[in-house]
C-alpha cells in the first residue's frame, strides 16, 4: 500500500511542506490529499486520521503519524537508504538537535512572517523577529562550515533537517530579509531543486485565502 500524505494548504501550510519536500527530494513514491485549513470539515477530517487534529498526517497501512519532525523520523527508519539524517554520530546528532529547535521555536518569526508562496517579493520590517532571523542565519552558517563539505545543504546531501528549515527559505525570500552570503547560497540550494518548483506551481493556483497568513490583509498580493 502506498504512503498517503494529508497536507494543508501549498500556499501557507508550512508544516505539510516539511515531510512533502523531504519525500519528493528521496524519492519516496506517496499519494497526497490537499485539505484547505479553512475547510468547513477540515477539524472533523483530519480529527478523525490524529486526535490532534492538525497537518500534516501520513499514512502508512495501520500507521498514523502527524507531526512533522515525526514523520520525517517514521521516514527515515522506514528508508534508511534515503539518508535523511547524517551518517556520522555527531553530525547526525546536530542534525536532530536544530531540528528540535525548529520544530519548538522560532515563535516571533512565524507570527511576523507567515509563509506565503504566492505573496510577491516585498520587504517587511523584522520588529520582534529580528532575534529569530539573526538565530537561523547563524545554525546554518554553522552548519555549513562544519558540516557541508559534501554538498550546498546544511550536512552536504538534502535532508530531514534541511525539510525542517525549508519554510523559513520561503519566508526569508518572500519578504526580502538580510542574510549573510552563507544563508543565501543555502536559499538558493532549496529553491533550484525540482520539488520546490513543483509545490511553488501548486501553490499559486490554489483558490484559497486565509486572513490571518496574509501579511498585507485586506490587500492579497499574489505573482
Amino acid at each position: 500500500m502506498a504512503l498517503h500524505l494529508i497536507i494543508g494548504n501549498k500556499n501557507y501550510s508550512s508544516w505539510s511542506f516539511r515531510p512533502w519536500l523531504a519525500m519528493k527530494v528521496a524519492g519516496i513514491a506517496f499519494a497526497e490529499t490537499v485539505v484547505s485549513l479553512d475547510a468547513p470539515d477540515f477539524k472533523a477530517r483530519v480529527t478523525a486520521l490524529n486526535g490532534a487534529g492538525k497537518v500534516p498526517v501520513l499514512i502508512d497501512g495501520e500507521a498514523r503519524i502527524w507531526e512533522s519532525l515525526a514523520i520525517l523520523e517514521y521516514l527515515a527508519e522506514k528508508f534508511p537508504g534515503a539518508g535523511l539524517w547524517p551518517a556520522a554520530p555527531a553530525a547526525r546528532a546536530h542534525a536532530r538537535a536544530v531540528s528540535s529547535e525548529m520544530h519548538a521555536g522560532f515563535a516571533s518569526l512565524r507570527r511576523r512572517l507567515p509563509m506565503n508562496v504566492w505573496r510577491p517579493v516585498i520587504p517587511r520590517a523584522l520588529d520582534e523577529a529580528a532575534a529569530d532571523v539573526a538565530r537561523i542565519d547563524a545554525i546554518w552558517s554553522e552548519c555549513r562550515a562544519r558540516f557541508g563539505a559534501g554538498g550546498p545543504f546544511l550536512y552536504g546531501a538534502f535532508g530531514a533537517a534541511d525539510a525542517m528549515y525549508a519554510p523559513v527559505v520561503w519566508r526569508f525570500h518572500t519578504y526580502a530579509v538580510g542574510v549573510s552570503a552563507a544563508a543565501r547560497d543555502y536559499m538558493r540550494a532549496h529553491m533550484t531543486l525540482p520539488a520546490w518548483r513543483e509545490w511553488r506551481e501548486a501553490a499559486i493556483r490554489e483558490p484559497w485565502v486565509l486572513p490571518n497568513n496574509e501579511a498585507d490583509w485586506p490587500d492579497v498580493p499574489r505573482e
